[in-house]
């Protein structure tokens, strides 16, 4: 099977020459060319070898020198466009995978980002930099908007390493410093390049069903918003509503003040317990010092704490299976004196418990089936009278999208979740996928996907954890497409109908 073609687009001979030569690079076979400086030339050039190409190129690639409009950028840094202006302030083309490439060279040790390309029809110096960057331009070239104009029916970047800033201009000393930086930096980027080539291609996407928000999720962010529209910000919010950044930024953006803990929050002001729940010292803290509570804490989340309170009322012991250190895991602890938590079967043996006493166990709500059952099974191996948890203990939206991509996965090459690094229930999930076969890996965002995870997958199945809004999908699912061709369907194993009132407070 022949490598895939990278048709590299190189403005000037230096350009070129940083980026050649040509051949088998990495997975790809890479053929540099000059598109010639401006944009009359760029269009000529992209029209020639769009008719009568040596071979038709699997993804092409516009890479050379570049000027920052602002001062944020300096010379040696790479933008890699994700949009490409022309000089009216017209979108000539959005490049879906500029998020994906920029965080391959990151990792290859430039300081590389995202970020919008204007080109002009002549080299721009002083004062005009200024206006470009008022088109909400980044970087100006001479040549991306005639290359992304062409329809090239491959994948398409457009990397530019700054040579030229506002204030070390092109034809002076320092500009000549910059140059140097930027071709050691533009020599830099033909490998990520290669490698980004060769995951390009023809893909399918499923999009595992039910994932995103559940209830418990939605009630909690609900919660905050509605407590800023009824009470005016601040509204302080003790741990992150719930663990997702992206939710987190944008409350913040609303009003929401997140504390770790309530000796960050003054006297008398309004706070918000998390869905994760709060132990009873907490909820004493702010009786005591007379604060205003809203709680947020998942109804799930609070029937297991009304559950450790009856098995102790019952005369049980109680062990909590979680992971420490979790928010959920931290209330629950916190509701009950004595309470014991362990996390895999080999920590029930060292449990000091009495064997002969009755036992009960409870569970973090976000943990996956089967971890679950192997820890209740070396419970009960070792405590006779033991009260199991309820199936039901174990979140519905959890054991939904578990059982979702259990389904799903054994179909797919590799399996992508979303959610954020401490969300329990998107890393349950990436065990869950592993478990059935497939290579499968957490992202918080399009921004942390690596080109090796997808590179000759055909089929990728999609999920997200309980806590991740939709839209971090779809851009997913985009930066996807930014590689090649793609088929999107949705596979969809159960259904969900459950909602959960809001707080009193905030109805």
């Amino acid at each position: 099977m022949p490598l895939p073609h990278l048709l590299v687009l190189a403005p000037l001979g230096l350009e070129a020459a940083a980026l050649g030569p040509g051949g088998r690079v990495g997975g790809a076979d890479v053929l540099v060319k000059r598109s010639g400086m401006g944009l009359a030339k760029a269009a000529a050039t992209a029209a020639r070898l769009g008719l009568a190409p040596p071979r038709l190129p699997d993804a092409v690639a516009l890479a050379g020198l570049g000027g920052a409009l602002g001062t944020d950028l300096e010379p040696g840094d790479v933008v890699v466009a994700d949009r490409v202006l022309d000089t009216r302030g017209g979108e000539v083309a959005a490049l879906a995978s500029a998020s994906l490439l920029a965080h391959e060279l990151r990792h290859a040790g430039l300081r590389a980002r995202t970020g919008t390309v204007v080109s002009a029809d002549h080299i721009v110096t002083g004062r005009e930099r200024a206006t470009l960057a008022a088109l909400g331009a980044d970087v100006v070239d001479m040549e991306s908007a005639a290359i992304a104009a062409h329809d090239w029916h491959a994948p398409l970047a457009v990397v530019r390493a700054i040579s030229d800033s506002p204030g070390q201009e092109l034809f002076s000393v320092r500009g000549a410093l910059g140059v140097a930086r930027a071709l050691r930096s533009l020599r830099s980027t033909r490998q990520t390049l290669a490698r980004w080539a060769a995951a390009a291609g023809r893909r399918e996407v499923v999009l595992v069903a039910p994932r995103s928000f559940c209830a418990g999720v939605r009630r909690a962010i609900e919660t905050v918003e509605r407590a800023l529209e009824l009470y005016g910000p601040p509204v302080y919010v003790r741990r992150q509503i719930v663990h997702n950044a992206h939710v987190v930024n944008r409350l913040q953006s609303l009003g929401a003040v997140f504390v770790e803990e309530l000796r960050e929050v003054p006297d008398g002001a309004r706070v918000v317990f998390s869905a994760h729940g709060v132990g009873t010292a907490v909820i004493e803290e702010a009786s005591r010092r007379s604060m205003h509570t809203v709680d947020a804490t998942c109804p799930l989340v609070t029937k297991v704490h009304n559950e450790a309170r009856r098995f102790a009322t019952a005369g049980r012991q109680v062990v909590l299976i979680g992971h420490a250190g979790h928010d959920e895991v931290e209330g629950t602890l916190g509701t009950l004196p004595g309470l014991s938590l362990v996390c895999k079967p080999e920590d029930v043996a060292r449990l000091e418990l009495d064997p002969g006493r009755p036992t009960a166990v409870i569970t973090q709500t976000t943990l996956a089936t089967d971890e679950v059952s192997a820890v209740v099974g070396a419970m009960a191996e070792r405590f006779a009278d033991l009260a199991r948890p309820a199936a039901s203990d174990i979140c519905y939206a959890s054991q939904n999208r578990q059982e979702a991509v259990r389904t799903v996965a054994p179909d797919c090459d590799v399996v992508l979740v979303v959610g954020s690094a401490n969300s329990s229930n998107a890393n349950r999930l990436v065990e869950v996928a592993r478990r059935q076969g497939p290579a499968a890996y957490r992202v918080d965002s399009k921004d942390e996907l690596r080109l090796s995870w997808v590179t000759g997958a055909r089929r990728v199945g999609v999920t997200a954890g309980a806590s991740v809004p939709e839209e971090l999908v779809d851009e997913l699912v985009s930066c996807l497409a930014g590689l090649g061709p793609l088929t999107v369907s949705e596979r969809t194993v159960s259904h969900e109908h459950v909602t959960f009132s809001l707080p009193a407070e905030v109805r």
